[in-house]
């Protein structure tokens, strides 16, 4: 396989470059953007993908970033892998900030406050949603009585404010980033299909010359008969 590594990670590492990986996150940056712009998709398409992986990471969504923006690719007749590639716009450098922004400005879209509630709790608020989750699931199983409380602070605290606050500045991120990838891809586009014009007209030129050749060597002895 052409992906396939040679060495396999072991779990501690996977879970070191997760969070940095090899080279540093400009150098994956850099690694995404090359890929992106030698995808073989018209540059319409390219950023429609990137448009909806962008958006995509402006979402409460973690862990599901990838099928997300895979499908909103595909109902805008956007590039489904440059959707998955742009998904990298959200990272544990970006994340934070995306986080507080979407947070705040959530907060302040529905409930007037322009701060979070709870912020300096988010960790509680996580631990308790993640606790009534596991707490439900065995419940399912066993006479326990099923608890929300945990998941409707957190609903109510964090995913319902991130999702609402997380619209303008993900609309507005993804269409700035689409509208400068646009005449990037192009540009890229076009010169790299005239470099390959150019290389498929001199390969053209040597083989008339060989022919050429070829047929000035074959009339020489009859023109000595």
């Amino acid at each position: 396989m052409v992906f396939k590594r040679r060495k396999r990670r072991s779990w501690a590492r996977a879970t070191v470059e997760t969070f940095w990986p090899r080279g540093g996150w400009g150098r994956a940056a850099q690694y995404v953007k090359h890929r992106l712009r030698r995808l073989p998709d018209s540059p319409q398409r390219i950023g429609r993908g990137i448009w909806s992986g962008v958006f995509i990471s402006f979402t409460p969504l973690y862990g599901l970033h990838f099928l997300v923006s895979a499908s909103l690719a595909w109902l805008i007749r956007g590039n489904v892998v440059a959707a998955l590639l742009a998904t990298f716009f959200g990272n544990p450098i970006t994340f934070p900030v995306i986080a507080a922004v979407s947070l705040r400005l959530g907060n302040w879209m529905l409930y007037g406050e322009f701060s979070a509630a709870g912020e300096g709790r988010l960790g509680e608020k996580f631990s308790g949603a993640f606790e009534d989750l596991w707490h439900n699931a065995k419940a399912l199983f066993t006479p326990e009585v099923a608890h929300w409380g945990g998941l409707a602070d957190f609903y109510r605290d964090v995913f319902l404010p991130y999702t609402v606050g997380g619209l303008i500045p993900g609309l507005i991120t993804a269409t700035i980033i689409y509208s400068l990838s646009l005449p990037v891809i192009t540009a890229y586009q076009n010169r790299r299909r005239g470099r390959i014009q150019a290389k498929l007209a001199e390969i053209g030129q040597a083989r008339a010359a060989a022919q050429a050749q070829k047929a000035q060597a074959k009339a020489r002895p009859d023109s000595a008969g």
